[in-house]
C-alpha cells in the first residue's frame, strides 16, 4: 500500500461537493444589465453605489488620493 494512500482518501472526505454560487445576486443583477439590457432594480442600484463607495473610502484611507489623471495631462501638454 502506498504510503499516501490514506491522506488522497482524507482530501477527499473532507471536500465539499456542495455547488456555492460564484456571484451574489446584486452581481448577478449588474451583469444582467450589461449583458443584456435588463433594468436593474432601484434597490440593487443602491446596494451596489453603497459598496462602491465603501470601497473608494477604504482606498482613500490606505492610499490617499491619487491625482493620476492630473500629472498625465500636464506631461502631454509639456509634450506638445
Amino acid at each position: 500500500m502506498p504510503i499516501d494512500a490514506g491522506l488522497a482518501a482524507l482530501d477527499n472526505f473532507i471536500m465539499s461537493t456542495e455547488a456555492k454560487p460564484i456571484l451574489d445576486a446584486d452581481t448577478e443583477a449588474l451583469m444582467e444589465r450589461v449583458l443584456h439590457g435588463k433594468p436593474l432594480d432601484p434597490e440593487v442600484y443602491r446596494r451596489i453605489r453603497e459598496e462602491g463607495d465603501r470601497i473608494t473610502e477604504e482606498i482613500r484611507r490606505q492610499h490617499g488620493t491619487i491625482e493620476i489623471a492630473v500629472d498625465l495631462i500636464r506631461e502631454i501638454r509639456d509634450e506638445e
